[in-house]
């Protein structure tokens, strides 16, 4: 869920390794994370679970379930405020983020709600966990858009998920990627092809450094992968946009919202053998 374009940079689609997709989007986080949480920190919550720009949150939607007694993980954590709400629900809740700035904005929250989430700094294609450690892995906009290694992200929760665990993550919906990034009525054209899986690279026009990378993959993409690693699809979500709310986050808003989901939550449960 990230809506900022830094000055002097220029935009391409272009193949990205893995290495440079961590390279570049590890300290866009830490460089963009003080600005995100004094934008975002209120809507989210200190102790809050929303899945995206719509505002739905877990209480509501009850994408993951009772949580209460049960190891769950985060991946892409960010300051916490998803797993400090599992935590407040009776959860053990544990956060992963590749950002510094991230984490020590979760160390921030810990003390302002007296309610600390475990976090470690790491990423999502080697999870510093033993195997069946956790019953529930979850991301909300967190990690898997900004993988390259998007099938070694997903073997890495399989092997963290004891057998039956849920995993259940929230991205940008894939059909989004057809149009412009714009909560205006531009965002609302299509102009560009939604099988078209390049990925959306930043460059800073000063050092030639890749800034920022963000990768698409089809609804058909996602199945697949879950498929592949044993996990078994139950639910799709695809918030509607409330009626009531206002609010412009980046590319997401209600001239948008109303017409064209803009976000996807996938649940899943891993097989048993």
């Amino acid at each position: 869920m990230e809506d900022h374009l830094p000055q002097s940079v220029r935009v391409e689609r272009r193949p990205v390794s893995e290495h440079e997709s961590r390279s570049a989007n590890g300290p866009d986080w830490d460089r963009y994370a003080d600005e995100y949480q004094a934008t975002h920190g209120a809507f989210l919550g200190d102790a809050g679970f929303v899945w995206g720009p719509e505002g739905h949150t877990e209480d509501e939607l009850g994408v993951l379930g009772d949580v209460a007694g049960l190891d769950v993980l985060e991946v892409g954590s960010g300051a916490g405020q998803c797993s400090r709400w599992v935590r407040t629900r009776g959860g053990r809740g544990f956060g992963l983020d590749l950002s510094h700035r991230q984490l020590q904005h979760s160390l921030r929250l810990d003390e302002e709600t007296g309610v600390a989430v475990p976090s470690v700094r790491g990423t999502a294609t080697a999870l510093p966990f033993r195997a069946r450690s956790f019953d529930v892995v979850f991301c909300s906009f967190g990690a898997l858009q900004f993988v390259s290694d998007i099938d070694v992200a997903v073997g890495e929760v399989a092997r963290v998920l004891r057998p039956g665990g849920r995993f259940a993550f929230s991205v940008t919906h894939p059909t989004r990627w057809m149009f412009p990034d714009d909560p205006g009525e531009a965002g609302l054209t299509a102009t560009q092809s939604y099988w078209d899986r390049t990925p959306y690279v930043e460059v800073d026009d000063e050092s030639g450094v890749v800034s920022y990378v963000e990768h698409h993959r089809t609804v058909g993409d996602w199945v697949r992968l879950l498929a592949a690693a044993d996990f078994r699809l139950v639910d799709l979500v695809e918030p509607e946009w409330p009626e009531q709310h206002d609010r412009v986050w980046g590319g997401w808003s209600r001239t948008r919202g109303l017409l064209t989901p803009g976000t996807a939550i996938f649940a899943a449960h891993l097989g048993t053998r």
